[in-house]
């Protein structure tokens, strides 16, 4: 992988968490309201303030993971390896969880399916980037130029 598309895949990649993190808060409220309609008054009370809390920290979670993933691509620093590769293994472990805990029947939501598709095409695209060897093409990444 040349350096040029290994930057390219991890800004894509940040991007696309940090659009997953906005989604995760955006369906929150939706969620809150499908939980209220589903289910008895008094679980809706037990079962809404975590589901609330879950929501909100996860989609703030992603954000920063997005972000960091974005600013560390065109840096070949041990640190921004690091870092995305942190990021990379973290991702990775979600769509094997998802389908392990929560099996497909919640694969009936569009808003469900357009965020594990993100995901999905966030952790490949991510571990690809970050352990893939890269190539140069005859320009050192920017922590390494001469000034």
């Amino acid at each position: 992988m040349t350096e040029r598309m290994r930057v390219l895949v991890l800004r894509t990649s940040g991007i696309l968490l940090c659009t997953l993190g906005l989604l995760h808060l955006a369906v929150t409220p939706v969620i809150a309201r499908l939980v209220a309609r589903a289910a008895l008054p008094a679980a809706v009370a037990w079962l809404t303030p975590p589901m609330l809390l879950n929501h909100v920290v996860v989609g703030i979670l992603l954000l920063p993971l997005g972000a960091l993933t974005t600013y560390a691509a065109p840096y070949g620093a041990s640190w921004a390896k690091v870092v995305t590769r942190a990021v990379a293994l973290a991702v990775a472990t979600l769509p094997p969880t998802l389908f392990w805990l929560m099996g497909t029947r919640y694969f009936g939501a569009v808003p469900f399916q357009v965020a594990t598709g993100i995901l999905c095409v966030a952790s490949l695209t991510l571990l690809a980037a970050a352990f893939w060897p890269s190539t140069r093409e005859g320009h050192p990444p920017p922590n390494e130029r001469c000034s």
